[in-house]
């Protein structure tokens, strides 16, 4: 079992944007298009085939039910349904080959640590950031594009 847990957007929030077009909590319009990057889905958490892949776009907030100061962005997911990523299913592999930041926070969205990866061995990384007591929670992010990717917590201990 992975020490920690994958935290893709939950499909109550996909669901909703795919029927409605519309972000939840903002209400601003969401956009479908055919994909002109990679992605990755927040669902799914596998990239889209550029030039095939459907997605749509719609402002998320990365802090949603666990703080009270909000950080929206924009973030895609298949326009189709597709199937949640596991929580115990490890690091997402679609995710390995692109540069990431990993945001590392204590309660009360107090950013504590901010690691960089760049050859796809994260998992080094997240040990190492969760050894420290005082680390709640770990936003991934893409480097390049700044855009939240998923969020990756704790295991519960058995």
């Amino acid at each position: 079992m992975q020490p920690f847990r994958v935290v893709a957007i939950l499909d109550a929030i996909a669901d909703s944007v795919r029927a409605e077009l519309v972000a939840p909590v903002y209400g601003h319009p969401a956009y479908a298009e055919v994909a002109r990057g990679y992605g990755p889905c927040r669902l799914c958490l596998r990239t889209f085939t550029v030039g095939a892949d459907r997605r749509i776009l719609f402002t998320y907030d990365s802090f949603q039910d666990k703080e009270a100061l909000p950080l929206p962005g924009p973030v895609y997911i298949h326009e189709v349904a597709c199937e949640r990523y596991p929580e115990d299913g490890g690091f997402p592999e679609d995710l390995r080959s692109h540069a990431l930041t990993l945001n590392a926070y204590g309660m009360g969205r107090w950013l504590l640590a901010q690691e960089y990866v760049t050859d796809g061995r994260v998992e080094a990384v997240i040990e190492r950031i969760f050894a420290r007591v005082e680390i709640d929670y770990i936003h991934v992010r893409d480097t390049n594009a700044g855009c939240f990717d998923f969020a990756l917590e704790r295991a519960p201990a058995t």
